[in-house]
C-alpha cells in the first residue's frame, strides 16, 4: 500500500522538485553522535521508503506523562514562557507566589521541583490496567531541561531539581509492564520560545528592570545554581526575534538558531535515543525539529531507523511523529493530529495527541472540574481508529508526581470500558467509510496542527466502524441509545455494503441481540440494558 501511495503521489505531481528541498542554513555536526549506518540517508527520498509498523497501527492507545518541572507551580502550560509576560495571568500568579521574575526566574522552579511522591512502577501498571500499549514519557520541553542523564545539557533533573534520571525510571517499569517506551522532544523551540525572559516590566514599580533571562554563569557566585550557566537552559545568546511567538522558522521572523545550539540539540536528541532506547519519538515540530533552516531532524530520523533495524533482524519497528505535514511528509514519518482530528479516513496511520486537562498540570482544571470526561475520551477514541489513527492521551501529573482524585477517577473508568470493548479497538483497520451520523454528515477541517477537537459533540445518533478481516465489522454507538439503532451503510444492498448478516452480539453483554437487515439499512432494537455509559460496541459478523 505505501509503495503505491508513493507511486500515485508521483503521477498525481505530488513528488519532490527543487524547490521543495530547502537550502538549510545550519548543517548538524555529527562527529560527536554518528548517525547509526544503514539502510536511511538524512535525505527526503531516501527517508520515504519508510513504512510504519503493524505494532503501532495495532496498538491504537497510548498514554503520555507530560511531566517535568512546569507542573510544579500546577498552573498550566507554557508557564516557564508566561511567567515573563507581564499581562498574562501566569505572570501574576509568579508575583503572588514566587516574586519578580527578575529575582525568581524558571530556573528557580526547577530547584523547586523534586518529584518526591513520583511512583513510575506503580503508574506504568496503571496505564497498562487501562488499557494502553505505549507509554509516552516527556523528555524535554521548550523550558529546555532534559529529564534524563544528558551528557549535553548541564540543566538535567540528574544534576538538579529531583537528581533522578526520570527517563530511567520510566524506561525500568515499562520493561517490567511490557510497554514500549516513547518519548517525546520539545526543546527545539527553546532559542525563541524563552525570549520572553530577556524582557521587562513595561508599568509598575518594578518597570525597565531585566528579568532573569540575561543571566549568565559568573552570576551565579553564592546561589543554588552556582556553577551552572543559565544561558545553557535559556539559550539566548542571540538577537531577539522580530516575532517570538512564531512556532515555524520563519525567513523574516524567527532569528536562525546557530550552529552551537543546532549541534547540542542534535547530540542531546541521539544521545536519548542510544541511552534509553525508545521506541517513538514525538516532536513537538512542523515537521521536524528546526525544520527548514537544518537538517537535523532528517539526520536523527535515519538514525533512529536505522538503529531499530540494526536490532530488529532487519525490520524498522521505530516511530516518529511531527506535525503539520505536507503529503510527501507523510511518507517520511507519522503525521500528528494536536488536540483533534481529519474529518475522513487516512491512507497513512497517524496519531491524536491531547490531553484531558492542561498539558502541564493545572490545579484551576481540577478545582473547576473542567477535564475532559471519560465519554469524551472513549468516543474520541473510537473517532480516531475509524480513521486509521491512534490516540495518545496525556494525563497531566502534579509537580510531586501524583495524580489528583478526579484524574484518577477518570483512568479508571477508561480502563473498565476498554476492558469490555478492546477487541473493538485493537489490530482494528478503517472500514469503507469511518462512520455516519451527525458528526460525520458536518464538515470538521483541521485548523494548523489540530484543534478542531473542541467542534464536535458526539452522541447516540453517531455511529463508528472498525473492522477486523473481512467478516468481523465493529459498530459503535457514541453514547446510550434511547431508541432502536438504524445503521443506513449496513443494508444488504447499499453503496458501502453487499453483505447478509450472520449474526450480531453486544460486547460485554450475554443479551440476545434482536435485528433486521433490509437492502437500504440494518435496524437493532435497543438493548434492555447497556455494558458502558460511555458508548456501546455491536461486533457484527458477515456471511
Amino acid at each position: 500500500m505505501k509503495r503505491l501511495i508513493t507511486l500515485l503521489l508521483v503521477c498525481t505531481g505530488f513528488a519532490l522538485n527543487a524547490q521543495q528541498i530547502p537550502a538549510f542554513k545550519v548543517i548538524a555536526n555529527t562527529d560527536r553522535e554518528p548517525i547509526a549506518p544503514g539502510t536511511f540517508q538524512p535525505t527526503v527520498e531516501s527517508l520515504s521508503q519508510y513504512e510504519c509498523p503493524e505494532w503501532f497501527r495495532d496498538a491504537k492507545f497510548g498514554i503520555w506523562a507530560h511531566w517535568g518541572p512546569q507542573c510544579q507551580p500546577e498552573d498550566g502550560d507554557w508557564y516557564a514562557r508566561n511567567m515573563y509576560t507581564q499581562r498574562n495571568g501566569q505572570y501574576r500568579y509568579q508575583i503572588d507566589v514566587m516574586g519578580h521574575p527578575s529575582e525568581y526566574g524558571f530556573k528557580d522552579w526547577i530547584n523547586e521541583w523534586k518529584a518526591e511522591k513520583w511512583d513510575p512502577d506503580f503508574l506504568i501498571q496503571l496505564y497498562k490496567e487501562t488499557g494502553a500499549k505505549y507509554f509516552m514519557a516527556l523528555a524535554n520541553h521548550h523550558d529546555n531541561m532534559d529529564l534524563y542523564n544528558s551528557r549535553y545539557q548541564p540543566w538535567n533533573s540528574v544534576n538538579m531539581g529531583p537528581k533522578k534520571d526520570i527517563i530511567a525510571g520510566w524506561a525500568e517499569a515499562c520493561d517490567k509492564y511490557g510497554l514500549p517506551l516513547c518519548v517525546s522532544v520539545h526543546a527545539s523551540h527553546a532559542w525563541c520560545w524563552y525570549e520572553t525572559s530577556r524582557g521587562s516590566d513595561a508599568r509598575g514599580p518594578l518597570a525597565g528592570v531585566p528579568y532573569d533571562g540575561w543571566l549568565t554563569k559568573e552570576d551565579g557566585v553564592g546561589k543554588w545554581w552556582e556553577g551552572y550557566d543559565p544561558q545553557d537552559l535559556y539559550a539566548q545568546n542571540h538577537p531577539l526575534s522580530k516575532n517570538n511567538r512564531a512556532w515555524d522558522w520563519e525567513e523574516d521572523s524567527v532569528v536562525t538558531p546557530d550552529q552551537a545550539y543546532v549541534d547540542k540539540f542534535y547530540n542531546r536528541t541521539i544521545q536519548l535515543i542510544n541511552d534509553y532506547n525508545p521506541k517513538m519519538v514525538y516532536f513537538d515540530d512542523t515537521y521536524m525539529p528546526l525544520w527548514p533552516v537544518s537538517d537535523v531532524g532528517l539526520k536523527i530520523l535515519a538514525h533512529m531507523y536505522n538503529k531499530s533495524i540494526a536490532q530488529n533482524g532487519g525490520k524498522n519497528e521505530a516511530v516518529v511523529t511531527g506535525k503539520v505535514f505536507t503529503d510527501w511528509q507523510k511518507q517520511t514519518a507519522v503525521w500528528d493530529v494536536e488536540r483533534g482530528a481529519p474529518d475522513s479516513i487516512q491512507e497513512l496511520p497517524w496519531q491524536t495527541c491531547t490531553c484531558i486537562g492542561s498539558w502541564h498540570y493545572d490545579k484551576h482544571v481540577y478545582y473547576n472540574d473542567t477535564y475532559k470526561t471519560p465519554a469524551q475520551v472513549v468516543t474520541m477514541l473510537v473517532d480516531i481508529v475509524s480513521k486509521n489513527g491512534n490516540l495518545l492521551l496525556n494525563i497531566p501529573l502534579k509537580g510531586d508526581g501524583t495524580m489528583d482524585p478526579t484524574e484518577y477517577k477518570i483512568v479508571q473508568q477508561i480502563g473498565r470500558w476498554m476492558k469490555i470493548n478492546g477487541d473493538s479497538i485493537y489490530g482494528t483497520r478503517p472500514w469503507v467509510i469511518y462512520g455516519e451520523g451527525p458528526v460525520a454528515d458536518a464538515a470538521n477541517p483541521l485548523s494548523a496542527q489540530g484543534f478542531n477537537e473542541g467542534n464536535i459533540q458526539m452522541s447516540a445518533k453517531d455511529i463508528r466502524f472498525n473492522k477486523k478481516g473481512d467478516k468481523t465489522l465493529y459498530v459503535t454507538v457514541c453514547g446510550v441509545p434511547e431508541e432502536d439503532i438504524v445503521v443506513k451503510s449496513l443494508g444488504s444492498k447499499t453503496p458501502q455494503n453487499a453483505k447478509r448478516i450472520r449474526s450480531i452480539s453486544l460486547l460485554g453483554s450475554s443479551e440476545l441481540v434482536q435485528w433486521n437487515q433490509e437492502k437500504d439499512s440494518l435496524t437493532i432494537k435497543k438493548p434492555q440494558e447497556v455494558p458502558s455509559q460511555e458508548a456501546i460496541v455491536y461486533c457484527v459478523t458477515f456471511r
